[in-house]
């Protein structure tokens, strides 16, 4: 039996199975959609979700913030 027949002709999800929604963002760790996008996923046009996926790599830096680490922590220490 061929797996051709559970193939479709449409976008693939970017999800990679780390689903981890970033508090202030609200966007997944792991795909960068936001928590709206990953909703509606199965109800979006081709072209909206090729929408979507052209707009992933610009959200990376979003997420890649950093926020101090231990140098903060030691700066803020009296």
């Amino acid at each position: 039996m061929s797996d051709d027949i559970w193939k479709r002709a449409e976008i693939d999800s970017p999800c990679i199975k780390v689903c981890v929604i970033h508090p202030a963002t609200r966007l997944c760790t792991g795909c960068l959609r936001s928590i709206d996008e990953i909703g509606a996923w199965s109800r979006l046009t081709p072209e909206a979700r090729k929408a979507v996926m052209n707009d992933l790599p610009s959200r990376a830096p979003l997420l890649r913030q950093r926020r101090g680490g231990r140098a903060a922590r030691l700066k803020n220490t009296p």
